[in-house]
């Protein structure tokens, strides 16, 4: 191998190192409280369903697409996640951000098995939640309604557990009437 070439393995190897620590997916923390932003989406039947639907439970929001590599690493976790945490009050809900919409997302839905409410999402709904930039983005949401993390792109599925564990440790919100 020429010095030419080794050169040029060793500044992508080290361009390569640096990108990875530079865009290192991490869990976010909000440094101050709040409710995470109301909406109403259809599922896939068409049937509206509203955020607050769901208070006194743990929600785990994650925005997806099919075509989203990531996203499909994601999903198999969730299904698990859901399974094992929903008798404890987990609620998983996916909002996809798929162009095709329904037609687009109802197979893979069924041919992943899909355990979980799949909504159909809007740019309006992504941009209150800054998922239109990167997918996926998850958001984790206390039994309360109020963000308790953000995580852009994918981290391990130990990480998602965590961080599943310990919003189902948080209060408990009173019973709605």
């Amino acid at each position: 191998m020429s010095y030419r070439a080794g050169s040029r393995i060793s500044l992508l190897v080290v361009s390569a190192i640096i990108l990875l620590v530079v865009t290192r997916v991490t869990t976010l923390r909000p440094t101050h409280s709040h409710p995470a932003p109301e909406f109403i989406l259809s599922n896939l039947d068409g049937k509206p369903v509203h955020l607050s639907a769901f208070r006194g439970k743990v929600v785990v929001l994650n925005f997806w697409a099919t075509w989203c590599a990531p996203c499909r690493t994601e999903i198999p976790w969730f299904i698990a996640l859901q399974r094992e945490y929903g008798p404890q009050g987990l609620q998983v809900i996916g909002i996809s951000l798929d162009e095709g919409g329904k037609d687009a997302i109802e197979p893979f839905v069924q041919k992943m098995a899909i355990n979980y409410p799949v909504l159909l999402g809007d740019e309006h709904v992504a941009s209150l939640y800054g998922a239109a930039e990167i997918l996926p983005t998850t958001y984790y949401i206390s039994r309360d309604g109020v963000v308790l993390a953000l995580v852009k792109g994918v981290i391990s599925k130990q990480d998602v557990e965590s961080n599943i564990k310990e919003a189902l440790a948080g209060p408990r919100a009173p019973a709605m009437k």
